[in-house]
């Protein structure tokens, strides 16, 4: 197998066990935020928390013993522009909002009969796809080149190391402080501590994130025919999925794509093996809207800010870059309004 045979296979399997952990689960940023700040349910933040901790633990482990190249991700890019990644984090999370789930979760749900994802996820891959080479491109490659900044320092370890720090032990350190800090607030909830489930479906999915790591920076690694490091994010692969669908003539399968079909067909055959399988559908046109115009802010909040709720809240942060921090800083904002104040998603009328 060539090395992108091996990454495609990687990213199939992947795809299959993440599409079933989180339908068994729950596994999304947007309802773990929703349990936290508007219900008082705690357990599906924690979740997150321990797979970000996780994801950070494994990946930089990797790193570390020289498996993957982190520095060769889209993520540790030396030039970025700050305020594009906050403001493209700060639509996707208020889509998602809207939408009632990001990308991933849309995959999940659709695997289950949740005929609203389906909207979700050709409007989300449209719209993403204008945003990275259509109408709206254009105007985010310009809004980065204003705004963009050049510098030695892309990650935590990096800026430990330019006070001085040793790399190694700067690597060490800030793992541990973010991976700990996140592992800790995740335990500290005592009705987590006895969701058994969740707290192996933080740690398997924090697993995957380096999986994926591995699979294309070290299995998929061959000089002469090389592979992009990459691991789990749904914004792009979902554009690319689509585009492959009607275009496959003279295309290449590549890790995205395998992943995102991946997750369908893993949500899928876990949804009839459980019984849990439901055609589900709008409540009315406006809930249609509703749906569609949070999609379309995730495809264009996720392209401009290099990732999603997936992409840059667990792959991006295992890098420990300080640009995915930017991002994933702009999604927690953007869920914020969208579920409190004034500018907050209010119920539908039944």
């Amino acid at each position: 197998m060539d090395p992108n045979q091996i990454a495609v296979l990687s990213g199939l399997v992947i795809g299959l066990l993440f599409g079933s952990i989180a339908l068994l689960s729950g596994f999304c940023m947007m309802s773990s935020l929703r349990g936290w700040w508007a219900d008082g349910d705690g357990r599906l933040v924690r979740t997150y928390a321990l797979a970000m901790g996780v994801a950070i633990a494994a990946s930089q482990l990797l790193a570390a013993r020289g498996a993957v190249d982190l520095g060769k991700s889209i993520y540790m890019q030396p030039s970025f522009s700050a305020p594009v990644l906050f403001f493209g984090g700060l639509l996707f999370g208020y889509g998602m909002v809207l939408s009632n789930g990001c990308g991933s979760r849309a995959l999940v749900l659709l695997g289950k009969g949740n005929l609203r994802s389906f909207v979700v996820v050709i409007v989300l891959g449209i719209f993403a796809e204008i945003t990275l080479k259509g109408l709206i491109a254009p105007a985010r490659i310009a809004a980065v080149q204003v705004t963009q900044l050049t510098a030695r320092i892309t990650s935590l370890p990096a800026l430990l190391s330019s006070v001085g720090v040793n790399e190694i032990y700067g690597r060490m350190f800030a793992t541990s402080l973010v991976s700990a800090a996140l592992i800790i607030f995740a335990f500290s909830h005592g009705p987590f501590r006895r969701s058994f489930g969740q707290i192996v479906a933080g740690v398997a999915i924090g697993l995957l994130i380096a999986a994926g790591w591995y699979a294309t920076g070290h299995l998929g690694a061959d000089d002469f025919n090389p592979v992009p490091v990459a691991s789990l994010t749904f914004i792009a692969p979902i554009a690319d999925s689509l585009q492959y669908v009607m275009l496959s003539t003279g295309s290449t399968l590549n890790f995205g794509i395998a992943t995102v079909g991946g997750v369908f067909a893993g949500s899928l055959v876990t949804a009839l093996l459980t019984g849990r399988f439901e055609f589900e559908g709008y409540r009315s046109p406006q809930h249609m809207l509703r749906s569609a115009g949070g999609a379309a802010l995730m495809g264009i909040g996720g392209v401009m800010s290099f990732g999603c709720s997936i992409g840059q809240g667990l792959t991006g942060i295992s890098t420990l870059a300080l640009g995915s921090f930017v991002a994933v800083a702009g999604i927690m904002a953007g869920s914020a309004i969208a579920l409190r104040g004034a500018l907050r998603v209010r119920p539908l009328p039944a």
